[in-house]
C-alpha cells in the first residue's frame, strides 16, 4: 500500500486540529482518528449542491451561501450546475483550508474560489447568516460530520434552536437550508419542524457510483 504523506496541519479556532495528508493521488483531511473528508468519497457533497439548486427551480439569478468549503466539492458541482447570472458565498473559517485548496489540492479546485460568481469570506458562517436577512436563496451547510459541533463546539449554534431561527431569516421566503451529516438524527429533524421549516430527509450515497455509506442531506424549506 502506497504510505499516507503527511502536508499540513491547521487548528480549528475553538476546536481542534486539522491535518492534511495524500496516499497516490488522493487526499485527506483528518481530526483526531476521523477521516473528515476525502478525495475519494465526493459524491453526497456534490448532491447537497445539485439536489438543492433542483429545488431551486424557477428561481432567477439565485444566491448561494456555502458553509464550509472542504475540498470544494459543493461548490464546483454548484458551479457546474447554475447559470452566470448565479452568485455563490463560501464562508470558511480555517485559512489553511483555502491555503490547501490553492496549493497542494489545486488540481483539485481547478478554479472554482477564482470564478467570477464567487465570494470567498474567511469567516466562521454563524455570523455570516447572522447578517444576511432575507439574502439568500439558499444555505449549504457542511461544517461537521452532522448538526453537532465535531470540529468545534461553536458549531452547535448552527443547529440549535436560536441558530436555526437566524438561518431561516436570512433565507428568502421559500429558501431551502441544506444541512449535510455523515447520519440521521431524529432530534434535529424535529427541531427543523419545529423552527417552521418544510423538512425533506435523503439518504445519498458518499461515492458517485452509488456505493459507499449512507450519508444524509436534510432540506429544510423557509415557509
Amino acid at each position: 500500500m502506497t504510505p499516507r504523506e503527511y502536508l499540513g496541519s491547521a487548528a480549528v479556532p475553538g476546536g481542534q486540529e486539522l491535518k492534511l495528508y495524500r496516499r497516490g493521488g488522493d487526499f485527506m483531511i483528518v481530526l483526531d482518528r476521523n477521516e473528515l473528508m476525502s478525495s475519494r468519497m465526493s459524491g453526497s457533497e456534490k448532491q447537497l449542491a445539485l439536489m438543492t439548486i433542483d429545488r431551486l427551480k424557477g428561481c432567477k439569478a439565485p444566491h448561494l451561501l456555502i458553509g464550509g468549503y472542504g475540498m470544494g466539492f459543493t461548490l464546483r458541482a454548484a458551479l457546474g450546475a447554475l447559470d452566470a447570472t448565479a452568485r455563490i458565498t463560501i464562508a470558511e473559517l480555517v485559512p489553511e483550508i483555502i491555503e490547501w485548496a490553492r496549493g497542494p489540492m489545486a488540481k483539485l479546485a481547478a478554479g472554482c474560489l477564482d470564478d467570477p460568481r464567487v465570494t470567498l469570506m474567511l469567516d466562521d458562517v454563524v455570523p455570516v447568516i447572522a447578517a444576511g436577512h432575507g439574502l439568500y436563496d439558499a444555505i449549504l451547510l457542511d461544517v461537521d460530520n452532522g448538526p453537532d459541533g465535531l470540529t468545534a463546539a461553536a458549531n452547535d449554534r448552527l443547529y440549535n434552536g436560536k441558530g436555526l431561527e437566524a438561518a431561516r431569516a436570512a433565507l428568502k421566503p421559500g429558501g431551502i437550508l441544506a444541512v449535510w451529516s455523515a447520519g440521521s438524527d431524529d432530534a434535529f429533524t424535529r427541531r427543523l419542524r419545529g423552527s417552521g421549516f418544510l423538512v425533506e430527509e435523503v439518504a445519498v450515497r458518499a461515492r458517485d457510483n452509488g456505493k459507499g455509506p449512507r450519508h444524509v442531506i436534510w432540506f429544510a424549506q423557509k415557509r
